[in-house]
């Protein structure tokens, strides 16, 4: 393959990749106004079902304006030798290896948040202002921005830099120490999260004494569940939408509801929505989804590892000299439709996890209190309740809300 040949397979790729998620988005936009499910009948009054329709309606035009212009953005840069451009300015800094990718690297994080901040900044301050979601403030959206600028130049570039180390001390073999390094970390941030990460962003108090805690705690030990710590995160700062999840692992393990939850939902319900997390701790998912992931970092390291060294990634976008960095943006392209097809498979397994997790809160607590549950989320978040099957199929990491009521009803 030449370096041209090369270069237009790259560009196909996207392009492919784009055409196949707007056919997605177009297919289940012809589904918004299709007759609800007879399960499902009482989730919305219909003038709320009617503003369902149009938030789902709203999002669909914007996405297909605003990754349309990215797509665009993006063939510019291929076309105009972008990053040869990018690769000539970090190299007039530095010709150590590691500095220069993490000026690269830095760069197109930078161009590219420069060119992603009015998009997010719309889709925040229009499109969820005018359905009532949003409660975040414009001091709050940029100080998250910076935040996470932050935790990227430091997290991000230290893994990057020690990545980029090994190839060079070791060559090809540089996979296994950064399939080692990486998946220390991931165990790590699986571990502590909730204490590294989400105290950056949002405050977390213990649930307060009460009825509420009582009745966690009763079910926590009735199924066997060694609860270290219940958290109340304040989800209201940013979004009216609600949540709620299971972290750590061992001793570490805690669960943190959404402000929002509490309020939208009563006791009971609330437990059945923690029943069905601790069914995910239960059954080992949590287990059998971090081995997964530490699989396929493997695995496309390893691929990474086979590609990497060839000088005709770098000469397909018109780099000179060849360097890891340029080589590790051609590869992610070329993975690309890889990555498409283990997200399939890993949806497929998350959704079938979905259902074994409704399982058990329905046999150790109350499958109707969990249905109510996610009628009054799904409504509360103006869910779409009539997505196409192909969306589902590819996208969708849960069940269709019609599909848990069938199941928990079975």
């Amino acid at each position: 393959m030449t370096p041209n040949s090369l270069f237009y397979l790259l560009i196909s790729i996207i392009i492919i990749v784009f055409l196949i998620d707007t056919l997605l988005d177009f297919l289940n936009a012809r589904h918004y106004n299709d007759d609800i499910p007879n399960e499902l009948q009482d989730v919305y009054p219909k003038d709320e079902y009617q503003k369902s329709i149009e938030y789902k309606k709203v999002n669909y035009k914007f996405k297909i304006v605003s990754s349309t212009i990215s797509l665009s953005i993006m063939l510019l840069f291929f076309f105009l030798d972008g990053f040869a451009w990018v690769d000539h300015i970090a190299r007039g800094f530095s010709s150590n290896p590691i500095v220069v990718g993490l000026i690269f690297f830095g760069i197109i994080m930078i161009g590219s948040d420069i060119l992603s901040t009015p998009v997010s900044y719309y889709k925040i301050f229009v499109i969820e202002e005018k359905f009532g979601f949003n409660k975040t403030t414009i001091k709050t959206f940029f100080v998250d921005k910076i935040k996470s600028l932050i935790m990227m130049v430091i997290v991000g570039g230290g893994l990057l830099s020690l990545i980029i180390w090994f190839y060079q001390i070791t060559g090809n073999s540089f996979w296994i120490y950064a399939w080692a390094l990486i998946s220390i970390f991931t165990l790590i941030m699986n571990m502590f999260y909730a204490k590294l990460i989400v105290p950056i962003f949002n405050k977390q108090i213990p649930l307060e004494p009460g009825e509420l805690r009582d009745t966690i705690e009763a079910y926590s030990k009735k199924v066997g569940f060694q609860l270290k710590d219940i958290f109340v995160i304040d989800g209201s700062k940013r979004s009216t939408k609600a949540n709620a999840y299971f972290s750590g692992l061992g001793s570490e393990k805690r669960v943190t509801l959404y402000d929002t939850l509490i309020k939208d939902l009563d006791n009971e319900e609330i437990v059945a929505v923690l029943a069905h997390e601790v069914g995910h701790y239960k059954k080992k998912h949590i287990i059998f989804n971090l081995v997964l992931s530490i699989l396929l970092t493997g695995l496309t390291l390893w691929f990474l590892s086979l590609l990497i060294a060839n000088p005709i990634l770098s000469e397909a976008l018109k780099v000179e000299q060849p360097s890891f960095h340029i080589g590790l943006i051609a590869f992610g392209i070329l993975y690309s439709p890889i990555s498409e097809i283990t997200g399939l498979v890993i949806n497929i397994v998350s959704r079938i996890f979905e259902y074994q997790a409704d399982n058990y809160a329905k046999a150790t607590y109350n499958g109707e209190a969990l249905i109510s549950s996610l009628k009054k989320l799904s409504k509360n978040n103006l869910s779409n309740l009539t997505p196409h099957p192909a969306m589902v199929f590819i996208h969708y990491s849960h069940p269709t809300l019609a599909q848990r009521i069938k199941n928990l009803r079975k």
